[in-house]
């Protein structure tokens, strides 16, 4: 199983030191992601299934691109693991599918481990499933979706920050369609909760979880990891 945390903008260099330091402390088992702010990041000492990765980069090494961080920056903190392609990126940051795979294609060069988000807008969702398929796997054009480090996160746009979490037979629904091509670990994202965190993973073809609000709090972040290590245990 795998348990993300996209701390967005988020906490602050003292307080996710705080956080890693924590749930590094709690010795789990499961695979931990860790997404904290660019001004976050440092050389953390961690066990190989907990992973301080980046939400967005400039797909160079490095050069004139004013306000970006590119590789060289990433690698002075080992960093190996990033986002690419969340809906905030797409939505919000006007990110097209182009500039999108030219980050997954430079993440790929960098042998990175990459979390791609899909998803669909609630205008979409309201057609059906087919409709939400063929918006997904346009997300997918230009994607090496063989690419052994690649993880894939299903986030429905309409779910994000919303409050409002897809149902459990949509997310099967969609995970089942994803598992038809995609041989990648599945996660889902969208408005998680503690609460239902045990439901989700209980899914079919669901890895893991990518998780923003309600992960910000170590102690709900950590009640989630400790229930995705008692589900391998129950494996």
């Amino acid at each position: 199983m795998i348990i993300a945390s996209n701390f967005k903008t988020n906490h602050n260099r003292k307080s996710t030191k705080e956080f890693i330091e924590y749930i590094d402390a709690q010795n789990y088992f499961s695979e931990i992601r860790i997404f904290p702010p660019f001004t976050a990041l440092s050389s953390f000492d961690l066990p190989p299934n907990i992973k301080v990765g980046v939400q967005d980069f400039y797909p160079v090494q490095n050069g004139s691109f004013t306000g970006e961080i590119g590789f060289e920056q990433l690698e002075e903190f080992d960093v190996n693991t990033v986002l690419v392609g969340h809906s905030e990126r797409r939505h919000i940051l006007g990110e097209s599918q182009k500039v999108i795979v030219d980050k997954y294609n430079y993440a790929k060069q960098k042998e990175c481990e990459i979390i791609y988000c899909v998803g669909e807008p609630k205008e979409v969702r309201e057609q059906g499933i087919e409709a939400v398929m063929a918006y997904i796997w346009e997300q997918f054009d230009g994607i090496d979706i063989d690419y052994d480090e690649l993880i894939v996160a299903y986030e429905p746009v309409w779910a994000i920050g919303t409050g409002l979490s897809a149902s459990k037979d949509d997310i099967k629904e969609v995970l089942e369609h994803l598992r038809v091509k995609v041989k990648a670990p599945l996660l889902y994202g969208g408005s998680v909760k503690v609460e239902t965190t045990q439901e989700i993973l209980s899914i079919e073809n669901c890895d893991g979880v990518l998780v923003g609000t309600a992960s910000w709090k170590v102690e709900n972040f950590s009640k989630m990891v400790e229930i995705a290590d008692n589900k391998k245990e129950e494996k």
